[in-house]
């Protein structure tokens, strides 16, 4: 599962009549630590702003996953109750989980919401839409972040520690060297009604 920070970042911004403004706007990164984050959201930031920004505030989102889309202009940030059965006490509990949406409007943003939440067999209800702060978010791709080996392999630099282990042990100790004085019959068995030309 991803793991979303918040970040908001303040800058000086130049709108379209060419006058500056101080904003702070809000960021979604992936990352695996607050260090991380703070790492990313440089490197983003490096990309698109000319001057000078400040990392103003950090902190971890309560979204579990993001629905973007290329013809969203804005994030919708919606909350879902997913109701499931406490076996214990017998009863319905909900659980609240808080995905975000890039959609042009709000009947769109539900309508992605819904196609998905598709993939979700336990019933649940749809209790909050709100337009999001959130100005753009940067998730980590398959370039970005390195890929899980596969249980049956093992990394090349154990692969090599290992055989360079295996080769000191005493198993591959080099055998007797060849005797090259031992007569050996070179010559082919002779085979049923053959005659041995050396007799």
């Amino acid at each position: 599962m991803q793991t979303w920070f918040e970040v908001k970042v303040k800058y000086v911004k130049v709108d379209q009549d060419g006058r500056e403004k101080k904003v702070g706007e809000s960021f979604l990164v992936d990352a695996v630590s607050f260090t991380d984050a703070e790492a990313r959201i440089i490197q983003q930031m490096q990309q698109i702003i000319r001057g000078e920004f400040q990392i103003d505030n950090i902190k971890k989102s309560n979204v579990i996953e993001i629905f973007p889309a290329e013809s969203g202009e804005f994030w919708y940030k919606a909350r879902i109750a997913i109701v499931t059965i406490d076996e214990k006490a017998g009863k319905e509990k909900k659980i609240n989980n808080y995905f975000l949406v890039a959609a042009d409007d709000f009947k769109e943003a539900f309508q992605r919401l819904e196609e998905g939440l598709s993939y979700i067999l336990v019933p649940y209800h749809t209790t909050s839409m709100a337009l999001s702060p959130i100005v753009d978010v940067f998730p980590y791709f398959s370039d970005d972040q390195p890929q899980d080996i596969p249980p049956h392999l093992k990394p090349i630099k154990e692969v090599r520690e290992t055989t360079e282990d295996l080769l000191a042990s005493e198993e591959f100790e080099e055998t007797e060297e060849f005797d090259e004085d031992e007569n050996f019959d070179d010559d082919p068995p002779i085979a049923d009604g053959e005659i041995d030309e050396n007799e």
